[in-house]
């Protein structure tokens, strides 16, 4: 049966593809723009906010104080050894959240933290019992414990 497009079922119309570092048009038009009137767009936008276009204002202070995203926080919460004390230390951070100390957005991140250490606790005690049970294994087949 014959194909009825225009290039064979699997095959790309320009196996090549873009070449590497090629930008769209869209790109390049901004980036012109930019390049030739950055100061004077940069002008009006701030003069328009100062004359209280309230969207002129909302871009001028995003980039002035973008919002902070990753911020340090700051709250109690216990040393963590052993899974008993992210036990705990889960609780602290609930209790945080529902203080109001952090976010809740915060805390999953705390939370986040705290599972990937229990999962690391996890994967250390598996890693414990396998050396264990291979070492009686090897010393009731006659062999020398490791």
């Amino acid at each position: 049966m014959a194909n009825s497009g225009q290039f064979q079922t699997g095959q790309s119309g320009n196996p090549a593809g873009k070449p590497k570092g090629t930008r769209s048009r869209v790109n390049r038009l901004a980036e012109l723009i930019q390049d030739a009137d950055a100061e004077a767009i940069a002008s009006a936008v701030i003069g328009a906010a100062k004359e209280g276009d309230m969207t002129a204002a909302r871009l001028v202070l995003d980039r002035l104080a973008p919002i902070r995203r990753g911020a340090p926080i700051t709250f109690d919460l216990p040393t963590i050894t052993t899974e008993a004390d992210a036990v705990t230390a889960m609780g602290g951070v609930l209790a945080a959240v529902a203080a109001g100390e952090i976010t809740p957005e915060e805390g999953q991140a705390v939370a986040g933290l705290i599972a990937s250490f229990l999962d690391t606790v996890k994967v250390n005690d598996h890693a414990e019992r396998l050396r264990a049970v291979e070492a009686r294994l090897n010393m009731a087949a006659g062999g020398n414990a490791p």
